[in-house]
């Protein structure tokens, strides 16, 4: 979800191996005459090892073009428009769940996925797509605080650090609606889909209250923020943080104590989509254990491939992480964001007085 802006210049690099990139903007079906085998990916940026695609392209004789998004909201947006040819997505839980009920999405054959025997039972059968019919999970992780221990001078375990005033102004909240007020109503002991509109004006009161320490609301940048030195807290995507501690010792990665949001990122097939067969080829080629590992030792996320980690094909430094991998009893205080219906618009209002009383 998210994107490791840290990894652009590898990236960048990667894009000189043999496979196709495109911009979000651009009409996959003036590259489709370059191999007679194509497959259109709509993905994250920096959000896949280039050697993977690489590696696809070579085994299968097929030219991927991969094309970026910047939030789920866009996604959803382009693939309902019916304007794409794209063969696979790779949409948050609760976007999974919402293009299910709009029919946009094509029902998996699971007889060309063998592989989805390599997952965590964790991953099947999820809330927002019970038996898997039309996702598989790809990447995991959770949303937390990014923190500079040498700024805090403590370790930081609780949301209400996001609300400390010995941190005023040098804090950064993460600009995305439904995740920020998630944190915030589960501080309050509330469930973070709520659909009870008093919860979420009290969350939205308590925001407001506490505004003066709030040093910018980062569109996905946080830990950008963080590791310039420009806040020292920041509420963040947690591979996110990860990729910025890799360049400094003293910034560390909580997931609070009263509990917070678990993401999965998820291959879908759009409905319509001109290659299916290749893209149920792709998704089986990610579940393989080496593969798999490959990808999430890349980006620094959470593997769903319970193979993977079995065969100890993960980074070891990643798995030892409780960031990155919890303990069961941290794992059992997670929760996905959910579909909350016509409620959508109590989130809308709250935020938009947030955002106007802060002033951004």
């Amino acid at each position: 979800m998210k994107k490791l802006f840290t990894l652009l210049l590898l990236f960048i690099l990667g894009l000189t191996l043999p496979f196709g990139c495109t911009s979000s903007n651009s009409n996959l079906s003036n590259n489709n005459s370059v191999n007679s085998q194509v497959l259109n990916l709509y993905n994250w940026s920096t959000y896949i090892d280039p050697n993977v695609i690489a590696e696809f392209e070579q085994k299968n004789a097929v030219k991927v073009n991969y094309d970026t998004y910047d939030s789920n909201e866009s996604l959803y947006a382009k693939i309902k428009s019916g304007s794409s040819d794209y063969d696979l997505a790779f949409p948050a839980d609760y976007m999974v769940k919402i293009m299910v009920e709009e029919d946009l999405l094509e029902p998996l054959n699971r007889a060309n996925i063998p592989n989805t025997q390599n997952l965590d039972q964790k991953f099947i059968n999820p809330p927002y797509d019970p038996e898997n019919t039309y996702s598989f999970p790809y990447q995991w992780g959770t949303l937390g605080i990014g923190y500079n221990l040498k700024a805090t001078g403590q370790a930081i375990d609780s949301w209400e650090a996001m609300f400390n005033s010995k941190f005023s102004d040098k804090i950064a909240w993460l600009d995305d609606m439904r995740y920020t007020l998630g944190g915030v109503l589960m501080y309050l002991g509330y469930d973070p889909s709520t659909t009870n509109q008093v919860e979420i004006e009290k969350a939205k009161d308590f925001v407001i209250t506490n505004q003066k320490t709030i040093a910018a609301f980062a569109p996905d940048t946080g830990q950008l923020l963080l590791n310039q030195g420009e806040v020292d807290l920041a509420m963040e995507y947690s591979g996110d943080i990860f990729q910025v501690m890799a360049e400094n010792p003293d910034l560390r990665y909580a997931i609070p104590k009263e509990g917070t949001i678990l993401w999965t990122d998820n291959m879908v097939i759009p409905k319509g989509a001109p290659h299916k067969d290749l893209a149920e080829k792709f998704i089986n080629f990610v579940l393989e254990p080496e593969v798999g590992a490959r990808i999430s030792n890349f980006i620094n996320y959470g593997s769903p491939n319970k193979a993977a980690i079995e065969q100890k094909l993960i980074n070891p430094e990643n798995l030892s992480n409780p960031g990155i991998y919890p303990p069961e009893d941290v794992f059992a205080k997670l929760k996905y964001l959910k579909d909350v219906g016509d409620s959508i618009s109590f989130y809308d209002e709250a935020w938009a007085e947030i955002k106007l009383s802060i002033g951004s």
